[in-house]
């Protein structure tokens, strides 16, 4: 940015704690401010002024009290930082006209103090910084017009700049007052000949976060993205603009996760203006949002479009209104219209162009999520909406909150994406691949979308009532190709699957049967292929939480009949002791064809059905970034292969994303929250611990924990193993 001010006013301060090049990194107060106004035209200097800074807390760190020798008990008796800024303000304003002159422009010794100490303190003591403080001058990078040959600009310092123009430093020995004579004398030799230097050009501070949207086509630089990690769920993305005040976040650089449930998850992935701010926020890791740490870390372009990317036409419709407020409303009756949604907000919080500000979720199917996201033209109409917040609309109260553009695409994204039924994710590489148990003999797997899916069945419908249901298809239906879904108490859950010839005759019968009435309700036919169909018949779905609960409390599902286990190839003794055999049930032998004619179609009693659970819930099957556990899932199989399966230790495992970490040593009688608190710091969530039972149904002592990556769980093996968990330490033992 072009800088038309005709004096630049040199500036240093200090903090409590860490200074120099770590200046700011551990979140300390400054303590001490000092300036001095240099006339660029006139080459004058005026007098050098020096404050001290009264701190909330006076507790300075060992290396502030040898470098400034500033003492407690002076710092008690000085201003606190309002003050002494509009101190600073008014004594500029004053000399200036004493000199003539009418702007000013910050000159620092490196954008630290002004980034990462003086904005992010404002900030937290809700102070409003005079303009001035949003433009600045770095001396390096104009030492470095000059001086090309210096070195880079990171490596430069006060000293070594001095020291390369062969000007000898100020021998005043006073912290503060001995930089800023020292910057004032560089700053005089390069305006001096052979130099004749311009200081044309400033930084400036962006006052206040943008929103808007991201194509998927876009080119996101690797090197400008972080991932911000343990915010607190009701966070904004103007909150998390606010923890980073000081450093030029990206229009729509803010990103927050969501959850398998859709629902934030504790990150967002943060996109700065260039490489240089990215690096100054990774020195904020684990600052104080509130009374929460906040973890950040480097990410990259590809993960950040993955969340905040979009393709979608109507998402860029919607979002092209810049400089609106977005609420996203959640849990709305399946039946609410736009008008429904403009009278629930009200005349207080009219909606940007009524219905045209609306933008409903939906499946890719076109039925309602219950999810809706609004746009406002001001904050108070947002705020008036958001008071609204768990209020009734027809029988259903509607949560309201704050949303963000890359939240719209993340959710559109999800919800469009959603298959019918989920598949397994691919392994993760240097992983050790587990053996999945394999299909229904009665159940060819493929990739053909020759099935179909009923949901809402009448609970007391039967294999005659769904013949009657599908009328002249009924002659397109294979043999055993019926499969009804039970509950956990072995009655009709109101779902099936049915195996058709061919995949025209499924499309045909979705297209036909789709809410057509089955007695008193109507029933939804979808389209999906038997590879998952064999997916969710065989155990791939689970309940919300994503983690399978003991084999005594799951739910029964058809078919009665399983494959065994293949054969898993040879393990090392470490790795066999990881995969210990899993609960066994007993299956049903099928009968021979000779004993046992085949039926037209198949029903089996809840007593035969294989234990997993059937909860369909349509968010619940992708993770967050980083990752989130997988499905998980207790196979069957006979108890002959008791010994078998401890000699070949196939897993209870499928693959899924991350590091998986065993814990053994665990007291019977802790929980999942023992278990994240053992783990605290690494920000785990609760469907990420996997409580492991014996053959009884009972604690085996043992659990098993998964970490977004194989570095985070080889670190909580390394610094958490053998510590105590209700006093008893814990063997920690990676997956690899």
């Amino acid at each position: 940015m072009a800088s038309h001010s005709d004096t630049l006013v040199v500036f240093f301060g200090a903090t409590a704690g860490a200074n120099g090049g770590k200046l700011g990194s551990d979140e300390r107060e400054l303590i001490l401010l000092v300036w001095q106004i240099v006339d660029l035209h006139e080459n004058k200097v005026a007098k050098l002024q020096r404050t001290l800074v009264q701190p909330d807390s006076a507790d300075l760190s060992e290396q502030c009290k040898e470098e400034t020798g500033l003492t407690a008990e002076e710092l008690c008796k000085a201003e606190p930082l309002e003050s002494v800024l509009q101190q600073f303000y008014q004594s500029v304003s004053d000399e200036l006209k004493s000199l003539g002159r009418s702007s000013y422009t910050l000159c620092v010794d490196g954008p630290l103090l002004i980034r990462q100490v003086l904005h992010p303190e404002a900030s937290k003591k809700n102070l409003v910084l005079p303009e001035c403080f949003y433009t600045f001058v770095d001396l390096k990078k104009e030492f470095h017009k000059c001086c090309p040959n210096a070195g880079p600009v990171k490596d430069l310092t006060l000293t070594s700049m001095l020291d390369y123009v062969c000007v000898p430093a100020a021998a005043e020995q006073e912290a503060g007052t001995r930089e800023v004579k020292n910057m004032v004398l560089l700053i005089l030799h390069l305006l001096a000949e052979p130099y004749n230097h311009k200081f044309s050009t400033s930084e400036t501070v962006n006052y206040k976060f943008e929103s808007g949207a991201c194509s998927k086509t876009e080119a996101v630089d690797s090197e400008t993205v972080i991932r911000a990690r343990g915010l607190p769920w009701q966070s904004s993305d103007q909150d998390i603009a606010r923890f980073f005040k000081g450093l030029n976040i990206a229009k729509g650089g803010v990103a927050l996760c969501l959850n398998a449930q859709g629902r934030r998850n504790g990150e967002a992935l943060v996109r700065f203006m260039n490489s240089e701010q990215r690096d100054m926020a990774l020195e904020r890791h684990k600052h104080h949002m509130g009374n929460r740490y906040i973890e950040v870390y480097k990410a990259t372009g590809e993960e950040f479009l993955k969340i905040a990317g979009g393709t979608s036409n109507e998402v860029a419709q919607f979002l092209s209104k810049e400089n609106q407020v977005i609420i996203r409303m959640r849990g709305l009756p399946f039946t609410a219209s736009p008008q429904d949604v403009l009278g629930f907000l009200g005349p207080e919080s009219p909606v940007t162009d009524g219905t045209e500000g609306l933008l409903f979720v939906k499946y890719p199917d076109g039925r309602p999520t219950g999810d809706a996201f609004v746009l406002f033209a001001c904050e108070e109409y947002a705020q008036n909406a958001l008071k609204k917040h768990k209020q009734i609309l027809g029988k259903r109260y509607i949560e309201l909150f704050r949303s963000t553009a890359a939240e719209v695409q993340q959710v559109l994204n999800r919800y469009m994406s959603t298959p019918l039924i989920s598949t397994l994710p691919p392994p993760p590489p240097q992983m050790v691949s587990v053996p999945v148990l394999a299909s229904s003999p009665f159940i060819t797997t493929g990739s053909t979308r020759d099935c179909i899916r009923l949901r809402g069945l009448p609970y007391t419908a039967a294999i005659e009532d769904i013949l009657e249901f599908m009328g002249e298809h009924t002659i397109d239906i294979k043999p055993h190709g019926v499969h009804m879904v039970l509950n956990q108490q072995g009655r009709p859950s109101g779902d099936a699957f049915i195996q058709m010839k061919s995949a025209d005759r499924a499309f045909m019968v979705a297209q036909k049967c789709h809410k057509k009435m089955m007695k008193d309700r109507y029933v939804e036919v979808f389209q999906c292929s038997t590879e998952e169909m064999s997916f969710v018949l065989m155990g791939g779905t689970l309940n919300r939480s994503g983690l399978s609960p003991p084999p005594c409390k799951l739910p029964c599902l058809s078919p009665p009949t399983y494959a065994a286990f293949p054969a898993p190839p040879a393990m090392l003794p470490s790795e066999a002791a990881f995969y210990q055999p899993p609960l066994l049930a007993t299956p049903r032998t099928p009968l021979s064809p000779a004993h046992s004619p085949a039926p037209a179609f198949a029903y089996y009693s809840p007593q035969l059905y294989m234990n997993m659970n059937m909860n369909m819930n349509y968010t619940t099957y992708y993770p967050s970034p980083p990752v989130s556990p997988s499905t998980l899932s207790y196979f069957a199989a006979p108890p002959g292969s008791v010994a078998v399966a401890t000699q070949h230790a196939p897993s209870i495992l499928p693959p899924q994303p991350g590091a998986l970490v065993r814990m053994q040593g665990v007291p019977y009688n802790a929980g999942v929250k023992d278990v994240l608190s053992f783990f605290q710091g690494y920000q785990l969530q609760a469907d990420s611990v996997l409580m492991l039972y014996n053959w009884s149904g009972q604690r085996s002592g043992e659990a098993l924990v998964t970490f977004p990556s194989e570095k985070a769980a080889r670190q909580a093996v390394a610094e958490c193993s053998n510590l105590p968990l209700s006093g008893h330490p814990i063997r920690l033992a990676c997956c690899e």
